[in-house]
């Protein structure tokens, strides 16, 4: 089947998203963001103790790229990894332990934003069903937070409840089997997200080289595909999938074996079927790295991939007709360990998160060459991990 004949469908299963996307336009309108200087806000997670303010937020200015804090909150135990409901009224996180309440598994709390300060107030807890979780997202309903447990490989879908709150996991699936690498001695699942359309949702486990296919049915159970959804090389561990915003192609980054792989998605089957895999290091470089997160511009045209090791981001122009992915740089940071970077919804903007030097640094994006060019701005906060980015919407 060919990638032009798969976009025409693609275009009308994501029909309704981009009706969605319109009615964030309204909202953008409303808080200013069609204006001369928007502003967004960018929630951070990170593994900060305890008992200090580990999630924070900041307001981005993209036409300098500075960073603004606004608020902090205590999110628990390692709140790594979050995500925000689409009517920015909840805020979850994972917590990213082996241990909740006495059980083997890890936590997952719901937060009440406030409209007027994007202050966070704990709604509840809940275990995740599983080790270590590591990914949270959301269906595209709002009804289902859906998790990836890192520790012993499993997923999980926990109900929403009308006021935010979660419920118990309705659905948890077990994956099974392990990698050559010695980083793969179980299943370890790494990313659980929607399709663009929201109709199928994809696991990516690093430690059996495989991303798993579901549906979610209205009981709220996971509905595995008859078979994987794609094989990675052995040993290559898959960590993080994307999609592109516009077009029946998805992108792979590997932790393992530092590569990327490119693939066209059939919508309708809800398959992945790989174009070509390429390396995210220079052919130069051979000490340890570890590839991390994985993001296509919002224009659609590049490729970003972040090495910790390496600590650079890698740029990939994506071709028009093929999506295979052609090297532009490699962009060399100023700090250690890129877990997680963004954009702004403009694209003018990427925020770098480097664990390990404690920092947050932003960079101006070229829409036309996809090359990154210091702003010169950065905040510090400890071990920031997870970076989302959203419309300016406080009062």
């Amino acid at each position: 089947m060919s990638l032009s004949s798969i976009s025409r469908r693609h275009f009308l299963l994501t029909l309704g998203t981009g009706l969605a996307g319109a009615a964030v336009l309204t909202a953008c309108a409303r808080t200013g963001l069609g204006s001369a200087n928007p502003s967004y806000l960018v929630y951070v997670g990170s593994y900060g103790p305890a008992d200090q303010e580990n999630i924070v937020l900041y307001r981005l200015t993209p036409a300098t790229g500075a960073l603004t804090r606004v608020t902090g909150a205590k999110g628990g135990a390692a709140p790594s990894f979050l995500t925000v409901d689409s009517r920015h009224r909840f805020l979850y996180a994972v917590n990213e332990v082996d241990n909740y309440q006495g059980t083997p598994n890890g936590g997952v709390s719901a937060f009440a934003i406030d409209p007027k300060t994007g202050g966070l107030t704990l709604l509840n807890q809940q275990a995740s069903a599983g080790t270590i979780p590591c990914y949270i997202s959301l269906d595209k309903q709002n009804r289902h937070a859906l998790v990836a447990n890192y520790g012993n490989g499993t997923v999980a879908a926990l109900p929403i409840g009308e006021g935010g709150m979660l419920r118990p996991a309705s659905s948890v699936d077990q994956h099974q089997g392990h990698g050559p690498h010695k980083n793969q001695a179980n299943a370890r699942a790494h990313c659980l997200l929607p399709d663009p359309a929201g109709k199928h949702f994809f696991a990516v486990d690093l430690g059996n080289d495989t991303v798993y296919g579901y549906t979610l049915d209205a009981s709220g159970k996971l509905v595995g595909q008859s078979g994987p959804a794609f094989k990675a090389k052995p040993g290559a561990g898959p960590r993080i999938l994307t999609f592109h915003p516009t077009r029946p192609l998805a992108y792979l980054i590997n932790e393992l074996d530092s590569t990327m792989t490119a693939l066209t998605y059939d919508p309708s089957r809800g398959t992945l079927t790989e174009i070509e895999t390429v390396p995210t290091l220079p052919a130069s470089f051979t000490e340890w790295n570890a590839c991390a997160d994985v993001h296509v511009s919002p224009n659609g045209k590049f490729l970003y991939g972040s090495n910790r090791g390496h600590n650079s981001l890698v740029v990939y122009a994506i071709d028009e007709k093929s999506g295979r992915l052609r090297l532009v740089e490699h962009v060399m940071l100023p700090g250690k360990t890129p877990r997680s970077f963004t954009f702004d919804p403009t694209g003018r903007t990427v925020l770098v998160a480097h664990q390990q030097s404690n920092t947050i640094v932003t960079y101006f994006a070229d829409a036309n060459t996809g090359r990154l060019t210091p702003t010169g701005q950065s905040v510090e906060l400890t071990a920031p991990v997870c970076l989302q980015v959203y419309p300016d919407f406080l009062a």
